[in-house]
């Protein structure tokens, strides 16, 4: 009885993920324009979005190859259940265990980036992959290297054919590729956002918080995004082993050292651990961090400069609020899965 029963199980379970991977399969790739999202900053117009496009673009996502010794991909740091960032430790690891000085960025509504990379040294999402691709301690490689390898494979080849049109791969197709797939990685059914669109009611809990946090937080974390896209100060302390200056690594003007950019809270209670050096561990932290007082700092943002008063539940309230911007649909979302045999 109990084998019968457990075949009966094995083969239900094989029905159904059949059905949800026949569904999935058929599925057509297309890009959203959120309600109350502002205009894209990405041109689709310049690089198609086609479903055989997005596949590949996703494939290259998870494939190795794209690092020097084929042991590290995208998605080594980027894992979609926290957001395609990587919880494990709050310093990127690269190649042969290499550690990098910063906490690998969330990717997510890339297409309303002006700027990329935590100190916005890339202004092209189509460009953002070449950063850790060429990377020493990340994937340690050069495109003409990577574009070799795609070229000695059958399976590359006959894929950027039916993408492009031309079986012979080339850097600027493997990047509109992979930039095919990173601009679908859209987050807009969390929680919030069906609140917004009145689909929901928010707690009493979350209600309090949502006004806490447009009262305090939303100068800097601004509309359905929730960044300005922008470079602050915020009074972190500087880390003398990791010796990163931010934003002033990029613009050589004193003025910007320590200034990183806005990170979208989307999501943000799966994408532990936060700030650029991953030192927080978790959101009370940083809430914590956030009620301390700032105003003698002379180079912290303007903005921080009027001390945020917590009364009563206030942290709380923040908090419940914030785990509203949780989109589960996106984290796992089918779509976005390594499926190898495709």
């Amino acid at each position: 009885m109990k084998l019968t029963k457990k075949i009966l199980f094995i083969f239900c379970f094989a029905i159904s993920s059949a059905m949800i991977f026949s569904s999935f399969k058929n599925s057509k790739i297309e890009f959203v324009q959120p309600k109350g999202f502002p205009k894209p900053l990405y041109d689709l117009s310049k690089n198609p979005l086609t479903d055989a496009g997005f596949k590949l673009g996703r494939k290259l996502f998870y494939d190795p190859i794209l690092s020097k010794d084929s042991s590290t991909s995208c998605n080594s740091c980027h894992l979609q259940y926290s957001g395609f960032t990587h919880i494990d430790h709050a310093l990127s690891h690269g190649i042969h265990g290499l550690k990098g000085n910063r906490n690998s960025p969330v990717l997510v509504n890339l297409a309303w980036s002006k700027f990329f990379m935590l100190d916005g040294g890339v202004t092209n999402l189509e460009l953002q992959p070449l950063g850790p691709i060429t990377n020493p301690v990340e994937m340690d490689e050069n495109m003409a290297h990577v574009v070799m390898k795609l070229n000695r494979s059958h399976y590359y080849r006959s894929h950027f054919g039916v993408v492009f049109g031309d079986s012979v791969v080339t850097g600027q197709h493997v990047l509109k590729a992979l930039a095919q797939f990173l601009v679908m990685l859209e987050s807009y059914n969390s929680k919030f956002d069906k609140v917004m669109r009145g689909e929901e009611s928010f707690s009493a809990e979350e209600e309090n918080g949502f006004r806490f946090f447009k009262k305090n937080c939303a100068a800097c974390h601004i509309n359905q995004t929730f960044t300005d896209g922008a470079f602050h100060n915020i009074g972190l302390t500087y880390d003398a082993e990791l010796k990163d200056v931010g934003r002033m690594k990029i613009t050589k003007d004193k003025r910007d050292s320590l200034k990183f950019k806005t990170p979208t809270l989307r999501n943000i209670a799966a994408s532990y651990p936060y700030m650029h050096d991953g030192r927080f561990k978790t959101l009370e932290e940083v809430i914590d961090f956030y009620a301390e007082d700032k105003s003698k700092n002379e180079i912290v943002d303007k903005s921080l400069k009027r001390k945020i008063i917590f009364k009563n539940n206030d942290k709380k309230n923040l908090l419940t609020f914030l785990k509203t911007l949780t989109d589960k649909e996106f984290l796992y979302d089918l779509k976005f899965r390594d499926w190898v045999n495709e």
